[in-house]
């Protein structure tokens, strides 16, 4: 384990701590600082607690709002002069209401600078859809309607068909991956969320339930 008595605190006896959200692929939630105090609470409580610069005492997340932060881990950097703090969280990070502190886009690189995920995908499915971008085929989609989109998922699904036929791995995971882009759209289009479908799909128990079927047919 760690010796606290090794990390590097500044000359104010401070060390910023980069809060982390453990579930959700490392979201930055906020960052703030700790003293030797506030870092041993935070590891005796388990749940973080800081050291306020402009009130100048300690300061418990969510001890007012409720809004705690329950630490998974902490972590210290290669010089011993930062942590970082995965939690999982009980409500926003920032004061503000928002779920992380960080929010203010100053610049975004053109390339996908971000790992994938269907979150984000999904994501930036619906803001071609309320924030129409000339020239996106998504947009596009979306423009011409539902009975385009099921056009799409319909001759989706046929390549798969095809590509699966002729035993081709490689075109297959590249139609399924077309296909799924294509039912997504419509998910959107229809107001359904991934949630939706997880929920769906732990209701049935999808894979006793498919085996009764086939059994049945």
């Amino acid at each position: 384990m760690f010796d606290i008595e090794k990390l590097r605190f500044d000359e104010k006896g401070l060390i910023p701590a980069v809060i982390i959200d453990a579930e959700n692929s490392g979201k930055i939630l906020t960052v703030a600082y700790m003293n030797k105090e506030s870092l041993e609470i935070s590891m005796r409580e388990g749940t973080t607690c800081f050291w306020s610069r402009s009130r100048k005492c300690l300061w418990r997340k969510g001890e007012t709002s409720g809004n705690r932060q329950h630490i998974i881990k902490i972590v210290a950097d290669c010089d011993c002069d930062a942590l970082a703090v995965y939690v999982r969280k009980d409500g926003p990070a920032c004061h503000t209401g928002a779920d992380s502190c960080f929010g203010e886009v100053l610049f975004e690189s053109q390339e996908e600078s971000e790992p994938f995920s269907y979150e984000g995908l999904m994501k930036l499915i619906n803001g071609r859809k309320t924030e129409k971008k000339e020239g996106s085929y998504t947009t596009y989609l979306f423009e011409k309607g539902i009975d385009k989109i099921l056009k799409k998922i319909g001759e989706e699904s046929t390549e798969v068909i095809i590509a699966a036929k002729a035993d081709d791995k490689k075109d297959t995971i590249y139609e399924i991956s077309d296909l799924a882009y294509h039912v997504m759209v419509l998910m959107v289009q229809m107001g359904i969320s991934l949630e939706d479908i997880k929920k769906e799909l732990a209701s049935r128990h999808v894979i006793d339930k498919k085996v009764k079927q086939e059994k049945m047919t």
